[in-house]
């Protein structure tokens, strides 16, 4: 993050900046280098990021990798099956068709790893409880990561936590 200190003020933008060099005269395109400004009697310097919106970005990160882990396939009975919004609603109406058809109803489901299996509805619930214990133990790991980032004290052990930590 650049600040601009000119005639000992400092600005925390090029816009407000802009604005001030705009008073004595001065026109500067959004696009000047940090050499033009200085020639213009402009002091650029890079301010560290508050550890707040370092904070804020590394939770979103977070929980981007843990949403993205969560519609993985998942591994069941030697097969990776999908596990995405389609696929869900794809097994909930497999379990009611097999679930009307009787017991020991079977039908053939493509796999996530591209073959066959023949699944069942205790199967397919299998699959579901298999989900459930995974994301599970993703957002335990999320909210144990969250607050390490909680809790540093500088953005590099922000930056340091993952969701394995």
């Amino acid at each position: 993050m650049k600040t601009y200190t000119y005639k000992a003020k400092h600005y925390d933008n090029l816009y407000d900046l802009s604005e001030a060099l705009g008073a004595d005269g001065v026109f500067i395109p959004r696009t000047i280098s940090d050499t033009d400004l200085e020639q213009l009697g402009v002091v650029v310097a890079e301010a560290e990021e508050p550890i707040g919106n370092v904070r804020v970005r590394k939770i979103m990160e977070l929980k981007r990798q843990r949403d993205d882990a969560e519609v993985e396939p998942i591994a069941y009975g030697g097969h990776l099956y999908d596990y995405d919004s389609k696929a869900r609603d794809r097994i909930a109406a497999a379990i009611i068709a097999l679930d009307v058809q009787g017991e020991g109803a079977k039908i053939s489901w493509t796999t996530a790893d591209n073959e066959d299996a023949v699944v069942t509805a205790q199967n397919l619930r299998m699959i579901i409880a298999s989900v459930a214990a995974r994301s599970n133990k993703l957002h335990t790991a999320y909210r144990a990561a969250k607050a390490q980032v909680e809790a540093a004290s500088t953005a590099e052990e922000v930056e340091a936590v993952t969701m394995n930590n």
